[in-house]
């Protein structure tokens, strides 16, 4: 009973805190990313128009069609540099409401006052050593055009133009290094892009299921275009936290497989000891399906026991987890500073189906074995 108990614990709080790394990733990639993004399927740019907005904007359920342009640029602030991700966006972005929690210096804007301002990732503010209350320093954005290296003047070779930041975000450190959002006119004339955007990020209505949206503007787009939920936009990491999960959650089967055996050799050595009660049991007329039932029974009420135990232990586990933050991840700055849980009922079920089986096919042979003994043995 203790080995099944301690294995069942051990399966639901590792399934657990694969549920809660789950959602923490999705809340992350939520507060970054938009519910819907409009790709091509092949190249890096294509052609909007109002007509193409309208279209999307016409569909049940989108609420918000923000255009978008993103590319590597080179940042300058006084004597620091470095290369970064600049996103363009429409002003509408901030009706999205995606990064409003996670401004940790200035503000959300992008236009003041006929003033253009770019809102920085908090590592990238850092390495700049950028500083919000001083316009008299701009971040001087620089983009290589695509000319020929022979070129005779070098200033051709590039396009530069100036923006003040304006705010500071953070989400998660591959985001807060990398990426600085700007105006979507700023980048369009930085980047000589004219109508051509690099993708379309929309936001859907609360009422409206998103995998319903996500059809009806694959109808409209066609082939050319690929639409990504949240979740597909970082499908590999989702895969390979689910795969994870699954190699974890065989492995910890393992061990309810190994306290199984225990069961099955306890009930094994039960027979032996038995034989002369079963015999009784034979000679006042009992069965040997009743003699097999015996045994069954003993194993269930094993397993069961065992696994109500460590269901228990591991749900007040989690819970305790959740309250308290029992047992810290050990990074520090990180995103989260402890393990994080989410129990699912489905968990719950899947272990005990699978103590259930177990132990059901490792009492199968002690209990036909214990049958056998029946009208066999001689009570002496």
């Amino acid at each position: 009973m203790a080995g099944v108990a301690v294995a069942t614990a051990a399966l639901v709080i590792v399934l657990s805190v694969f549920n809660g790394l789950q959602e923490i990733l999705q809340s992350l990639y939520s507060s970054f990313d938009p519910e819907l993004k409009v790709e091509l399927v092949r190249g890096k740019s294509f052609e909007v128009d109002s007509l193409l907005i309208k279209k999307l904007e016409a569909i049940n359920g989108v609420k918000i069609v923000t255009e978008v342009i993103e590319d590597y640029a080179y940042i300058r602030y006084r004597e620091s540099e470095m290369v970064v991700i600049i996103k363009g966006v429409a002003d509408n972005f901030i009706d999205h409401h995606r990064l409003d929690s996670n401004i940790v210096e200035g503000n959300l804007k992008f236009h003041d006052k006929g003033v253009n301002y770019a809102i920085l990732g908090q590592t990238v503010k850092h390495i700049l050593s950028a500083s919000l209350e001083d316009n008299l320093y701009p971040l001087q954005v620089f983009y290589i055009k695509n000319l020929k290296a022979s070129t005779i003047n070098p200033s051709q070779l590039y396009s530069q133009r100036n923006i003040l930041p304006g705010g500071v975000f953070s989400i998660e450190k591959n985001y807060d290094e990398n990426y600085i959002f700007m105006p979507l006119d700023f980048v369009r004339e930085l980047l000589d892009y004219g109508n051509k955007r690099t993708s379309l990020e929309i936001k859907t209505t609360s009422t409206t299921d998103v995998l319903t949206v996500q059809a009806d503007i694959k109808k409209i787009l066609g082939n050319r275009f690929n639409v990504f939920t949240n979740k597909e936009q970082h499908k590999d990491i989702f895969r390979l936290l689910q795969f994870e999960k699954l190699f974890t959650f065989l492995a910890l089967a393992l061990l309810i497989a190994i306290s199984a055996i225990n069961i099955f050799f306890s009930l094994m050595m039960l027979t032996i000891e038995k034989k002369k009660d079963i015999a009784i049991l034979g000679a006042l007329g009992a069965s040997q399906r009743l003699v097999k039932s015996i045994f069954l029974n003993e194993g269930a009420l094993i397993a069961f026991i065992g696994a109500g135990i460590g269901l228990s232990v591991g749900a007040l586990v989690c819970m305790a987890q959740d309250q308290f933050g029992l047992i810290g991840m050990g990074v520090a700055n990180g995103v989260i500073s402890d393990y994080p849980v989410k129990m699912k009922l489905t968990d719950f079920v899947y272990v005990s189906v699978l103590i259930v089986g177990i132990t059901f096919v490792v009492s199968i042979y002690p209990a036909i074995t214990a049958s056998k003994g029946v009208g066999k043995s001689s009570i002496k």
